[in-house]
């Protein structure tokens, strides 16, 4: 059985190609303003990639914020459920996801079977997200992936209150005009960005073994902050801003089931609680 995940977010999307439960190719692009057509061309591409023509795909599930965009899936699932089907596929043991992409962070607890038990999501402007880290980095003039290295040569802790992007970079020049080294700014940033991470996953508890996925995974000055924060090692699997994809294609072997309907009336009510 030959199927599709396709995870649009607000910054990128990514598809997976599977047969049989093994990847055949998998693409990720930004998605820019044009979502639906980014979805549509990237879908084709690691089509292509695999040799296959949409004829040849007998499903596909979307997930991500802007899943709605992705019209040639047949079913949808929520972040919640894609992310915790992904990441037990990955890792057995997982029971705490973190997930924190471009412009959201959640966690999500999850049961031995890929269930989502419960989960909480950080909405506070971008200050917890990869958009702030690439704000913060412009500040300092220089790259994300060189923030996130020199970061982890810092030996000093420096708070940042900040809770918005506008007011991060501020905070930031100030502390250049402070003449505060680069790399104990970038310790700073991330520190905060963990902070923020770490408040929502207490909210569901954090239990072994805790796995960060989304593509802020990727930044090794993150993750370090996080592990400190938390007191507690984490696992970051290969590829790790294509779990809510791969998730997503594991739905569409299985079906839409009722498990994600209901995971999408929790985070529906959830949200309305967080809001009111």
């Amino acid at each position: 059985m030959i199927v599709g995940g396709i995870d649009v977010g607000g910054k990128n999307v990514h598809v997976v190609i599977m047969k049989d439960g093994e990847m055949l190719a998998k693409g990720d692009s930004p998605t820019g303003i044009q979502k639906a057509e980014a979805a549509e061309r990237l879908y084709d591409e690691v089509l292509e990639q695999a040799s296959l023509k949409r004829a040849d795909v007998e499903r596909v599930v979307a997930t991500g914020s802007a899943s709605k965009r992705a019209a040639f899936a047949q079913g949808m699932i929520p972040d919640a459920a894609a992310d915790a089907r992904g990441v037990i596929r990955l890792i057995s043991s997982a029971r705490t996801i973190i997930d924190v992409g471009a412009e959201e962070g959640r966690a999500i607890k999850a049961s031995p079977e890929g269930k989502v038990l419960d989960f909480a999501i950080n909405e506070k402007c971008a200050a917890g997200t990869g958009t702030f880290v690439e704000a913060m980095a412009r500040a300092l003039e220089i790259s994300v992936e060189d923030m996130a290295r020199i970061s982890l040569e810092s030996t000093r802790s420096i708070p940042m209150n900040a809770q918005c992007a506008v007011f991060g970079e501020s905070e930031v020049v100030s502390l250049i005009h402070a003449k505060t080294e680069k790399r104990d700014i970038a310790r700073a940033v991330h520190d905060a960005i963990a902070g923020r991470i770490a408040s929502v996953a207490r909210i569901v508890g954090l239990e072994k073994d805790v796995v960060v996925i989304g593509g802020m995974a990727r930044n090794v000055g993150f993750v370090e902050s996080l592990r400190k924060e938390i007191g507690m090692d984490v696992v970051v699997p290969d590829d790790p801003d294509f779990v809510g994809a791969l998730g997503a294609a594991a739905a569409a072997t299985a079906g839409v089931l009722e498990e994600e309907v209901e995971a999408k009336v929790v985070e529906k009510e959830k949200y309305e609680e967080g809001k009111a």
